[in-house]
């Protein structure tokens, strides 16, 4: 998975994990599916759990992909933190949607929990790849033989960390265990504290992650807020081992003085004695926050477990739904694939890449929709529709806008489903559609189907996958930041 996220840097502290439970809220702000619609979105559910299931190793541990192009499913050596993570919230959400009995839920988090135990690790955190079968740390990479370097990434970290959470919520024999787990977790190891003198040196933001070989950091920290590493930032808030105010050391926009997607709007604002600014984009005629890339998983991954649009309706709220909405009209009108919904996924021909609308993300010449990289230059208008061919689509999108805009996320699955056949039928949708060709993914990804599948928890039964997030820091710490974000839209 790539990380490339808008780059500057963050803090210190420790303290231990609150694991209680709590009881299951409302689902806020979000937007409820039709009562009709349930009965097609647990068929989905089981299906795409069963594609969880046929990617668990016998050691306990998710692959990364499996091939669904033969008679049966062809499971990839390598998995990552991420992997194991959406494996272990996916169980959980099987057994609170009925899919499993508790009782097998209780046999599959014990098995991960254990393999997740025999992991090497370095500084508490776990390193990005390992072989799923036993566990072992990847050196060279399956198929290819090519070199891997050993390291630690914070946004894989945190995915884990999340389903780690996760599962001892939702087995109260394994908190002991997991709570030993997590203990030596420290976020501050990838933070580097504020330096007003010099903030490009000392920005209060993570670091990428390190190289355990040589202690290496990456020479780049994950400086935008509206990004899927502000998980780790929340993690690391919630425990203590980062200070409050690394949240407004994040971006809303890179300043008005530096080259970026478009010049942003907004102005500075004092919060907790940081000087914030407070930018936006415009992207037909809306306000939003914009993503690095312009990608869906990178604004809309994060408030599937905190629930930003309910504590923040009028910040973290407004900007998700505006931004589902201008992924829908970029396809739609825009471009007019005719279909819409672009994150980083499986390019159908084979390979990786990561999608996105490149008007509503930072990176001059981000993220595109489609194989031939067609986006606007540095604010300029967009080429016409007929030059956007080969767009490419991936149904995880669609199910990351399901709380913002229900109907139309539905209509669209359903729509690559019946003009693609992108619907597996014993192990839901594959991974990406290209809606020029026709040509369908012959992969499944453990991270998008993870992602399916916390997406459809959270339709059919609001709030399964959040409560440890609703509770100790997170309550205490996270909460009061996103009640008084202010965005400038």
């Amino acid at each position: 998975m790539d990380r490339r996220t808008f780059l500057t840097a963050a803090g210190t502290g420790a303290a231990a994990l609150s694991l209680g439970a709590v009881s299951a809220p409302s689902a806020g702000a979000a937007q409820s599916v039709h009562g009709s619609d349930t009965p097609l979105l647990r068929r989905w559910f089981h299906d795409t759990y069963r594609s969880i299931e046929a990617m668990t190793t016998d050691f306990g541990l998710a692959v990364d992909k499996i091939d669904v192009s033969g008679t049966a499913p062809v499971q990839s050596r390598q998995t990552s933190p991420t992997n194991i993570g959406c494996g272990l919230w996916s169980t959980v959400a099987a057994a609170g949607l009925g899919v499993i009995s508790d009782a097998t839920m209780e046999r599959r988090l014990e098995r991960t929990v254990g393999a997740v135990e025999k992991l090497e690790r370095h500084h508490g955190f776990w390193l990005n790849w390992y072989d799923a079968h036993d566990g072992s740390v990847l050196t060279e990479w399956p198929g290819s033989g090519d070199p891997v370097r050993p390291f630690l990434s914070s946004v894989d970290n945190a995915w884990l960390i999340t389903g780690l959470r996760i599962a001892a919520d939702a087995s109260p024999a394994l908190r002991p265990r997991i709570a030993r787990i997590l203990a030596t977790a420290d976020w501050s190891y990838y933070y580097t504290p504020y330096d007003p003198a010099d903030p490009v040196a000392g920005p209060g933001q993570l670091r990428g992650g390190f190289w355990t070989d040589t202690e290496e950091p990456t020479g780049h920290h994950y400086g935008a807020l509206n990004t899927e590493p502000r998980m780790a930032s929340y993690l690391g808030i919630a425990d203590g081992s980062l200070p409050t105010d690394h949240y407004w050391h994040l971006l809303r926009t890179m300043l008005p003085e530096h080259g970026q997607e478009q010049h942003p709007q907004g102005s500075y604002v004092a919060m907790d004695g940081v000087r914030v600014w407070q930018g936006h984009y415009t992207h037909r005629g809306r306000k939003i926050v914009p993503t690095w890339g312009g990608s869906m998983f990178e604004a809309l991954m994060v408030p599937l477990f905190v629930p930003e649009p309910e504590w923040s309706p009028r910040s973290w709220g407004l900007t998700h739904r505006r931004y589902v909405r201008s992924q829908i009209e970029h396809g739609m009108k825009e471009a007019e694939y005719g279909y819409w919904g672009f994150s980083p996924a499986n390019i159908p021909e084979g390979g990786y890449q990561e999608y996105g609308v490149d008007a509503i993300g930072m990176q001059v010449d981000g993220y595109a929709s489609n194989t031939d990289r067609t986006h606007t230059t540095d604010g300029e208008p967009l080429p016409p529709p007929s030059a956007f061919t080969n767009g490419v689509v991936t149904p995880h999108a669609s199910f990351l806008a399901l709380p913002y805009a229900p109907d139309e996320a539905i209509a669209n699955l359903r729509a690559l489903d019946r003009d693609f056949g992108a619907y597996h039928a014993g192990y839901g949708f594959r991974d990406s559609v290209n809606v020029g060709t026709g040509r369908v993914s012959d992969y499944m990804l453990a991270l998008d189907q993870g992602m399916i599948a916390a997406a459809l928890a959270q339709a059919i039964r609001p709030g399964l996958l959040q409560r440890p997030f609703r509770t100790g820091g997170f309550q205490s710490k996270v909460r009061p930041l996103l009640v008084r974000e202010r965005f400038s839209i």
